[in-house]
């Protein structure tokens, strides 16, 4: 009998201040978010999906591949028309020693913004077509929930650490799965404490 898999431990790379300061674009937010969700693109199809020339992504890919945040796919594609994957593994872009400098700190603002609109957007978007086709919509695949607690600061460290654990085992169990029937989904987990009331 073989042994389930364990769930490899939680590894992010912490972006320093110079890579930071390269995502820090909101097309290049966009471009390495869409290869985090959609796998690997090229400069053209990059063009097609954020309404940008190719020329344009092309530069930016350059720019991201420089502070390796992503990387050519090796034996694909051409001289003509090379392919790009976001490097694999966690990213965090939370890096104290990086806010402690304004360039840091501005650089870290408009990535986790442009990341929070984007996703904002797309939940948004998901609603408003479910609610168009609702006769086509699988519940089974959906959760929208809110819930919520109250918890000590030890208790939120737990929760967070098991919805990690969770997405992490699920992730490298289903990870490079491209058979007929998969979609993209994006999994969104938000626990966070509420400013106090009159804040």
């Amino acid at each position: 009998m073989t042994e389930p898999k364990k769930p490899a431990e939680r590894v992010d790379r912490l972006l320093d201040a110079g890579a930071l300061r390269a995502l820090a674009h909101p097309l290049r937010v966009e471009i390495y978010d869409i290869l985090s969700q959609y796998g690997p693109q090229t400069a053209s199809s990059l063009a097609a999906r954020t309404g940008e020339s190719s020329g344009s992504t092309s530069y930016h890919l350059r720019a991201l591949a420089k502070h390796d945040l992503i990387r050519e796919v090796e034996g694909r594609g051409s001289a003509r028309e090379r392919w790009w994957e976001r490097e694999p593994g966690s990213v965090s872009f939370y890096n104290p020693e990086a806010m402690k400098s304004p360039a840091g700190l501005a650089a870290t603002q408009v990535i986790m913004t442009e990341f929070l609109n984007r996703r904002h957007q797309q939940l948004l978007t998901f609603v408003t077509t479910s609610m168009r086709a609702a006769d086509e919509l699988n519940d089974d695949t959906t959760l929208i929930s809110t819930a919520n607690l109250r918890l000590t600061p030890a208790q939120a460290k737990e929760l967070n650490e098991r919805f990690s654990a969770l997405i992490d085992e699920t992730t490298d169990r289903y990870r490079g799965q491209d058979e007929e029937g998969t979609l993209p989904f994006t999994a969104r987990v938000d626990v966070f404490a509420l400013p106090e009331e009159g804040n």
